[in-house]
This record gives C-alpha cells, structure tokens and sequence, in this order.
C-alpha cells in the first residue's frame, strides 16, 4: 500500500492495488471543507480519473465523521469579501461535486459518521454508498438562512423529488435506516464490518470489465438527465444562488448565529429549535 497527498490540504490519499482510499482528513472540524480542501479534493479527483492503473475510488472520513459539509467559519469569511469571490467560491464547491460524480472510474462512499450539508452531496455523488449503522445525515443548510444549492441534482437524484421537498425544508436529522429508505445509502453495516461491506463492492466492481463500467455510469448518467452539459448550466445558476443567499441578511444571521451557539432571530422562542 501507497500513500500520496498531503494532511494540510485536508485530505490523504492511499492506494492499495487498483483501489485508491481517499480520506478527508480535518477530524478535528468534522471534515468540513473549505477553499484549500475543496481545490485539493478535486485536483486529486481529477488525478485519479487520469490513472489508468485505479480502477475504484473510495471516499471516507477520518475520526468520528464522514464530513459536516462547508466550514461556516469559512462560509462566512467568504459571503463578507464580495459578490464575485463568494460567487467563484461556491461554483468551486459545485465544480467539486460535479468532478466526484462525473469521474470515470466508479466510487464508493464509506460513510465512517455523521454528513451533514455538503457531506450528504458527497454521498450523492457516488456510485455506491455504504454506511455505518450509528451514522447520521441532514440538509441543515436551512437552519442557516440557506439552501442545498450545488449539492441539490445529485440528493433530488439519489432520494427523488417528494422526500426532497421535505428533508430541504426541513432540515431533519436522520439515521441510517431512514437513509436506505431514501435510497441515499445502498448498504449499512456495524462500524467494525463497514470496511469487509467495502470489501465486497471493490470485489464486485473488479469483477466487471473497466470500459463496460465506464459505460454503465455514463448510460445512467445520460437517462436521469444528469449528464456534464446539464450540470455546468446548474452549477453556474446554483453558485449564484447560494453566493446570493450567503451574503444575505438572513444568510449572514443564520451563520453568525451558528458560530455564536445561539438560535438565530427568526427561531420562535417556543419553537425548541436548535442548532444542527
């Protein structure tokens, strides 16, 4: 076994015969991804598509969470530079989840905990997704004044449009039998057996001739609608939705009021609500 990337980009890489492990590795921030993550994760994807010698792709989490999606520290840091860095900044983050989806080679997702926001769109973005029994997942992008913008065609393609409605909305909390019954996740296992559920998966897709695969996921791809052209065209109009929704008064509140554990101004006094 290899190892490649580095730890202060937030991310290492480990290869083992034809499967390369990709890890996010800021446990200490529940994986949360910024700027530096962000671009390193999709020049790492990209190298990975290019290497003939990989043939599946495993995306996890180190410590206790699998990804608590974007860092709001950094959310916020960006919605206050302008319009047109906020705008680049979130169309970085779609052009992520957009490389992960569209990647020639299939990928696995080994959700080790809890996805959160941009940590579900991961999940969606993969081929395959197996999950540890005790894991956790939610679109909380509304209890923060905003939405589940670049991440929405891969969630609304992996649960459909009526579970969609709700959970966006929402902003629920649910566990890993509720995600199988979305279709979010295909498989769960107990933590100690998710890597021999992995395992399997590899085994299986292994099995199946690359360039036959390679065609099976573009064929899917082509017949739910989701292909590259139809992406860039969402990706551009979601980066300025939620550049506009981050730069907000509500969105700057509901960030400011994360980062200050408080219920942001809008929360009900009665309403119990509190933050994800």
């Amino acid at each position: 076994m290899s190892a490649s990337a580095s730890d202060s980009q937030g991310i290492t890489t480990s290869v083992d015969a034809q499967v390369a492990t990709v890890t996010l590795s800021r446990p200490e921030r529940h994986n949360a991804f910024d700027d530096v993550l962000i671009a390193a994760l999709t020049a790492e994807l990209q190298r990975l598509s290019d290497d003939v010698a990989t043939r599946v792709v495993v995306l996890t989490g180190a410590g206790a969470s699998f990804s608590a999606g974007a860092d709001l520290g950094w959310m916020r840091r960006v919605a206050e530079a302008g319009p047109d860095e906020n705008q680049r900044d979130a169309h970085a983050l779609a052009a992520l989840m957009r490389t992960l989806y569209l990647m020639p080679k299939p990928s696995i997702a080994r959700v080790n905990g809890a996805a959160y926001g941009g940590g579900v769109g991961l999940v969606a973005c993969c081929d395959v997704a197996i999950a540890a029994d005790d894991a956790k997942f939610g679109l909380t992008e509304t209890r923060l004044g905003l939405v589940p913008a670049v991440i929405s065609p891969y969630v609304v393609g992996a649960i459909g449009v009526r579970h969609a409605r709700r959970l966006f909305q929402t902003a629920e909390i649910f566990g890993t039998a509720q995600a199988l019954a979305l279709g979010l996740v295909h498989l769960s296992a107990p933590a100690a057996e998710l890597d021999a559920a992995v395992a399997r998966q590899v085994e299986l897709l292994l099995r199946a001739g690359p360039a036959a695969v390679y065609e099976a996921k573009r064929l899917v791809q082509k017949l739910s609608g989701l292909d590259a052209d139809r992406l860039a065209t969402l990706d551009l109009e979601h980066a300025v939705l939620i550049a506009d929704l981050r730069a907000s008064p509500e969105g700057r509140e509901g960030l400011s009021a994360f980062l200050e554990k408080r219920a942001p101004s809008w929360t009900l006094p009665t309403a119990g609500a509190s933050n994800p």
